[in-house]
């Protein structure tokens, strides 16, 4: 009797589990930027530059071999890779990071196909647009007091932001943990200010006085900066680990996040239930 008890405790968990990952969703996902992440900027074909730019990090190009302008551009807190093996290894983990975003799954709530970035507010989450993605205006990104928060976007075309756009950060947020996977191209317009990792396909620009607190990161093309201001010191070396939540179904107001010390126990509240019904059944059936 003991042993078809246990049985039936055991079946009992095994219908449960599946189904309590519809109690709650919150899970660890790491970027794999690997060495990628020490760079700041990253091109496939050429890295051209005009004017004063400054780059706090490091500024490569693989399989290209030519990066101009610096000087008048400043590199600190790096150095320039031209098709050298450090740089090689950095265009494999952009890729490899770039396929891994790109695989995220996206709630069908999520998808912003034909909306505007600007004057939206998202809390953290992956969102998506099964064409271009256009930012016209202040993007918020509401972490809700979690500096773990994550927010993937991915575009299956190009990004384009309107001069003077910006994307902010806000309630405790971190700036490196906003992805902008781009399956095409990028075009940064002028003066805009941008958070988070660009990882292109294909050719980033950043038009003149656009800054960027992260990276920019370009597979086969070019990064064309022109007096800009790009920033990965803030942004921690090695893969990105990150906690991802349920995202918020609107994105014009934050929504609370379930804490997932309270869905566990919910969960184990269930399966535990669900061995006690079977240990009852067993019992039940034994007596008649």
């Amino acid at each position: 009797m003991l042993k078809r008890t246990f049985l039936l405790a055991v079946f009992a968990v095994l219908l449960v589990l599946p189904f309590s990952g519809f109690l709650f969703f919150s899970t660890s996902y790491s970027v794999p930027l690997g060495t990628a992440s020490s760079f700041a900027v990253l091109a496939g074909s050429t890295v051209t530059n005009t004017g004063s730019s400054t780059v706090v990090g490091s500024v490569g190009v693989y399989a290209g071999t030519s990066v101009t302008g610096f000087p008048p551009g400043v590199v600190t807190g790096g150095t320039i890779h031209q098709a050298d093996a450090t740089a090689k290894q950095a265009q494999s983990d952009n890729t490899a990071a770039y396929l891994s975003l790109k695989g995220q799954s996206c709630p069908a709530t999520n998808v912003l196909t034909g909306k505007d970035l600007g004057g939206l507010t998202l809390t953290a989450g992956v969102y998506c647009f099964t064409s271009s993605a256009q930012l016209t205006g202040t993007l918020t990104l509401n972490a809700q007091g979690d500096p773990n928060a994550l927010f993937i976007f991915q575009i299956a075309s190009t990004l384009t932001t309107a001069s003077g756009s910006s994307v902010v950060v806000t309630n405790g947020g971190n700036k490196c943990n906003a992805f902008w996977q781009v399956g095409s191209s990028a075009t940064l317009g002028t003066t805009t200010a941008f958070a988070g990792s660009i990882l292109a396909l294909a050719s980033i620009t950043l038009n003149h006085g656009a800054s960027v607190s992260g990276r920019v990161l370009a597979q086969t093309g070019a990064v064309t900066m022109d007096t800009n201001h790009v920033d990965s010191s803030m942004c921690s070396t090695g893969t990105t680990s990150t906690s991802t939540t349920t995202p918020s179904t609107t994105s014009t107001s934050s929504s609370s996040t379930t804490s997932t010390s309270v869905n566990t126990q919910v969960s184990t509240t269930c399966v535990t239930s669900a061995i006690s019904s079977a240990k009852f059944s067993s019992s039940s059936s034994s007596t008649s």
